[in-house]
């Protein structure tokens, strides 16, 4: 059965202001905590999703599964979806679309006027939970988002919304789904860990820990260790995207 797009499930996506700190993030930087001045910046309040993705293959055929070179997209690109111009019951219109490569990602963005959020950015935001800005000293938050990382492994994702937002407005976050950020190659701090090709050998060697300051964020742990994995052409079932837009003068 095919699923046709309501108007509904291509409205304008909605934007939230996040505000400018200095963020510690869980990253080291020569041993030590990195200390990052963030810009505010205005970062969508839910993920993209399968409806919204399909308005923008069908507006740009080059992004369209069969038709996206493979240097650009693997051969598990929108996997999910029933036909290229189809989305099928494996990927509901009001679901975040997975099996994205990090360049589909980007191209998506730009539609928006936006751009995919740096790993700072969305470590920033990802920190906060429905009351604090920064929540990461809480053990039972942290082992609830490791344990809701490894329950919903190997499966896709499910409806987007069905949590409250967090501080800033942002919603589904941190439980979700992965998601890509611009300078996710870049995440380990050493440099000889940016090698090209090395990513996946530090994941599974756990460079990932190594990089880590805060070696209590186990959930971050896995995701920089399954970014750092990938080439920016991979995707995977549980990997989304969501954009973010600079604020003029920030």
């Amino acid at each position: 059965m095919l699923m046709l797009v309501s108007p509904s499930a291509t409205a304008a996506p909605a934007y939230v202001d996040i505000p400018g700190a200095r963020f510690a993030s869980a990253l080291a930087v020569d041993g030590a905590a990195a200390k990052i001045a963030i810009a505010r910046f205005a970062m969508r309040v839910e993920p993209v999703t399968n409806a919204e993705f399909l308005a923008f293959v069908r507006d740009h055929p080059r992004w369209q599964r069969g038709k996206v070179p493979a240097l650009l997209a693997g051969p598990d690109y929108l996997g999910a979806w029933q036909a290229p111009l189809a989305l099928g019951p494996n990927a509901p219109q009001t679901r975040p679309v997975t099996d994205v490569s990090w360049f589909a990602a980007r191209a998506y963005c730009d539609t928006e006027h936006a751009r995919l959020p740096t790993w700072y950015e969305w470590e920033y935001v990802a920190a906060a939970d429905t009351t604090r800005a920064d929540a990461r000293r809480d053990p039972a938050r942290n082992q609830q988002l490791l344990a809701a990382i490894l329950d919903t492994a190997g499966t896709r994702p499910n409806d987007i919304g069905q949590r409250g937002a967090n501080i800033y407005g942002v919603r589904d976050i941190n439980r979700l789904i992965w998601e890509w950020t611009d300078d996710y190659a870049a995440m380990f701090p050493n440099a000889d860990a940016r090698v090209p090709g090395i990513g996946a050998l530090l994941a599974l060697c756990g460079g990932s820990a190594l990089a880590f300051h805060d070696k209590t964020q186990f959930a971050l742990m896995m995701r920089v260790a399954a970014l750092t994995a990938l080439k920016p052409a991979d995707g995977a079932q549980r990997l989304g995207f969501r954009c973010v837009r600079d604020i003029p003068g920030e």
